[in-house]
């Protein structure tokens, strides 16, 4: 029988009064032992996480004023910083005095001047004035943000460690100054780091300076390591947990005891970091320095703080808490620290099974949807059909025991219950629509195609149905500076063809011409025909005709009815010289932005021409809160609601697909979509004199980055191993900017189309283990024997999508 482990049970030391007030305003205890071996405090949504660790860190800070703390980088200490900021700041006001005698602080305002900042990693080689690097990440947000003295600070300034080497001479004793290392860009021309000339013979001069900078890097560790530990140690250490349960940049089988080192990233880890530092191959070349489990627990009286948010992190918050200590789980280390707790969101903890436990026994109704949660689990899991699940198989699940036996029902008719309720899903999503007007919304270009294309290709057969296809941002975060230089060279290349001289007299690249729809869509048209025929050359020509078309209106320039290619060839040079001159991950201005955007709306016309639709059904809205910041803006009724608003009232729409992800790290670009969107339907509901509007039909819909739940959704669709080529060659084809994977998911090294292939796999393994392998194969319909994969669509009303958006800004936002 497990017991619980409440935090009076602590010894009076390692106790928080902030974590007392966490643990009783919770419906969770502090711990749950033996399934978990550290402590962990369940907050409502991210904003409360972060709230949370700000107090529990100024509330350390009181207590010891010269403390030595770690603090994080990236998204996950966004409200974090902002809670800190808001309470020294408003610290006599009566709101935030009623907040911290609540939180249990003291009464003496915290005073961080006198900390000590040790900063936990950084990429290596890097430069400190990148906005990318986390020297610049800490100096803006801690150092200058909280008003630490930055002479107290240990930082890693990447463009300076390792320079620092002694005068050597050659073998006729004169100096070996051969090579100009003066920068890192001098010792690391490409900016890869060759970790094998630890162990190597060095090949040429420029390896040689590298081994030595390698081993001056190495003795900088060894000697920041040494500060931290004449400090006494971190006191106070806060951070993330990466995709494969990585702390700071120690990555799943990292060594326990580990210190301070130059290290590499495994590619899970690279591709959650792909995004700060400008796509994959920047982070590849790259290594990290990064502070070891063994720097974080050298101190046995410091406080750890590990923030996780979303759904998303449930796996490995499972994997952290109830794991025995193990290198295949780096967090594990933390367990040895009684003052180490984990601070996580309600989505983060669904996989801790005392937490689920302690939720169905505290539900007044078993509901249906309960039941088929955890039948489906259990029978996914002992890879056994529903209806010949045992009391037994039963027993042997907590959850499973617990959830059947307050039903009051008989096993049997249970299991029964749900086969039916899946095989009602799976015969729902083999109908199609007639007589409909679908508007297929997505925040980003490819969330359609990866969420839900055989649902989309199914009904577009039919041709009294009308599809119209909407994406909210233009994604230029996504599109790398190496494939604008690809695209650049294809243009070089065009205008000296008589091909470009003939268009140029037909007016072809002015948008002020009567035919541009037309040309824009013949842009399409040539690619597509290039995709055809297997002709890479008119396929190019394609996206290079749609290229110089974007580089004409955003940038003003002129193409003449004579084929002069002076200004447009000036704007390729300049344009050249720019992507050249940048690094990776850098902000680009906002011209760049959207001629970034555009070509990623070109992709996804291309995209939907496989289908037959093309502009004006297909809307390109660039809603405004889409930016390159880290924290970026809200959405603003004139600014982000209304184009949505038009366009439903232009369209008219019986069905509206609506990205429905569950609780992320923050308001993210899917949950602000999602809100906007669903305050246009609303409008537009009420707004619609004709009542249509109050009969909209919702499908809402998740991609690779989250996943339903059979039990969450009403209609399963079935995917042929026809319609997972289509989607593959219809990705590989058209999104051109992602086919190399430099934004990829971390789950699988590869384009996102293979990990939507994977996820539409994986759920109809889990509904065959639930159905059995005779029920597809040996069913009357062709389109059953077929099917290979299985999406989930949540369909519901507008009021279903007004409580569904409610609960999601509970869990996304301070309320």
């Amino acid at each position: 029988m497990a017991t619980k482990r409440k935090l009076d049970d602590c010894s009076k030391e390692d106790s928080s009064r902030v974590e007392e007030h966490l643990i009783k305003a919770s419906s969770f205890e502090a711990q749950y032992e033996p399934e978990e071996k550290i402590k962990t405090v369940v907050v409502q949504n991210f904003p409360a996480l972060g709230k949370a660790a700000a107090f529990r860190f100024l509330e350390w800070v009181q207590q010891n004023p010269r403390g030595v703390c770690s603090l994080p980088t990236g998204k996950t200490p966004e409200y974090f910083i902002k809670w800190v900021q808001c309470i020294l700041r408003d610290w006599d006001t009566a709101a935030i005095q009623e907040e911290v005698s609540r939180f249990g602080l003291g009464p003496e305002k915290p005073n961080l001047r006198e900390l000590t900042f040790v900063q936990i990693d950084e990429f290596y080689p890097i430069s400190p004035e990148q906005h990318n690097s986390f020297y610049h990440y800490v100096t803006e947000f801690y150092i200058k943000g909280f008003g630490l003295d930055p002479d107290k600070a240990l930082l890693m300034d990447c463009s300076k460690i390792g320079l620092e080497r002694p005068q050597s001479f050659g073998p006729t004793g004169e100096p070996q100054d051969h090579l100009k290392l003066d920068r890192m860009e001098d010792v690391w021309p490409d900016g890869r780091v060759d970790l094998s000339l630890r162990t190597r013979e060095p090949a040429t001069r420029l390896e040689r300076a590298q081994q030595q900078v390698l081993r001056q890097v190495d003795q900088w560790c060894l000697e920041y390591e040494s500060k931290i530990r004449a400090l006494g140690g971190i006191g106070f250490f806060m951070g993330g947990i990466g995709p494969d349960g990585h702390i700071a940049f120690n990555c799943q089988g990292c060594d326990h005891f580990s210190v301070t080192r130059l290290d590499q990233l495994n590619y899970a880890s690279q591709a959650a970091a792909a995004g700060d530092l400008g796509g994959i191959e920047a982070v590849r070349r790259r290594k990290v320095i990064t502070v070891g489990l063994g720097t974080i627990t050298y101190n046995p009286a410091c406080v750890a703080i590990i923030c996780a948010a979303g759904e998303a992190k449930a796996d490995v918050v499972r994997n952290a808490v109830q794991e025995n200590a193990h290198v295949n789980f780096p967090a594990t280390a933390l367990h040895k620290l009684p003052r180490a707790c984990f601070y996580i969101t309600i989505g983060s903890a669904k996989l801790l099974i005392r937490r689920q436990l302690a939720t169905l026994q505290s539900m007044q109704v078993m509901s249906q949807a309960t039941i088929e949660r955890v039948l489906v689990s259990l029978s996914a899991r002992i890879r056994k059909r529903l209806v010949d699940l045992t009391q037994e198989d039963v027993d042997s699940c907590p959850l499973a025991s617990c959830a059947v036996k307050r039903s009051g029902q008989p096993l049997a008719a249970l299991a029964e219950a749900v086969r039916s309720s899946l095989v009602a899903k799976i015969e729902r999503g083999s109908q199609v629509r007639e007589n409909t007007t679908f508007l297929h919304t997505e925040p980003h270009h490819d969330d359609i195609m990866l969420g839900y294309l055989p649902a989309v290709i199914r009904n577009t057969r039919i041709a009294s149905n009308a599809h119209h296809f909407m994406c909210a941002t233009s994604g230029f975060n996504s599109v790398s500076n190496g494939h604008m230089l690809m695209l650049l060279g294809r243009v070089s290349r065009f205008v000296k063809s008589p091909t470009f001289q003939r268009l140029c007299t037909e007016k072809y690249f002015s948008s002020d011409a009567d035919a541009s729809l037309d040309f824009r869509r013949r842009d399409v048209w040539k690619f597509l025909d290039g995709v055809a025929a297997a002709d890479n050359e008119l396929r190019d020509e394609g996206a290079a005709r749609r290229f110089v078309a974007n580089l004409c209106d955003i940038f003003g320039d002129r193409v003449s009815a004579d084929g002069d290619t002076t200004m447009l060839l000036n704007r390729v040079r300049m344009l050249t010289q720019y992507f050249e001159g940048r690094y990776a991950g850098q902000k680009d201005d906002k011209a760049i932005q959207t001629l970034k955007g555009s070509c990623r709306e070109f992709e996804a016309e291309c995209v939907w021409g496989y289908l037959g639709w093309q502009i004006p059904n297909i809307s390109h809205l660039r809603l405004g809160f889409y930016t390159a910041d880290i924290f970026a803006p809200e959405p603003t009724q004139n600014r982000d609601v209304l184009p949505i608003l038009k366009l439903l009232q232009g369209v008219k729409p019986d069905i509206v697909s609506l990205a429905l992800d569950p609780e992320a790290s923050g308001p993210d670009t899917h949950y602000k979509v999602l809100q906007a969107a669903t305050a246009a339907i609303q409008q537009y509901a009420e707004q619609d004199t004709s009542n249509c509007g109050k009969k909209i039909t919702i499908w809402g819909y998740r991609n690779v980055w989250f996943r339903f739940e059979p039990h969450e959704v009403s209609t399963i669709v079935p995917v042929s191993l026809q319609t997972i080529s289509t989607l593959n060659h219809m990705f590989l084809s058209s999104f051109e900017s992602q086919r190399d994977a430099e934004f990829p998911a971390h789950e699988i090294q590869g384009p996102f189309c293979a990990m939507s292939q994977r996820v539409q796999v994986q759920q109809y393994d889990m509904i065959e283990a639930c159905l059995g392998y005779e029920w597809f194969h040996k069913h009357p319909s062709p389109l059953i024997r077929g099917t290979r994969g299985l999406v989930f669509l949540k369909e519901m009303t507008l009021q279903d999508l007004l409580a569904e958006s409610r609960a999601l800004r509970q869990q996304t936002e301070a309320v």
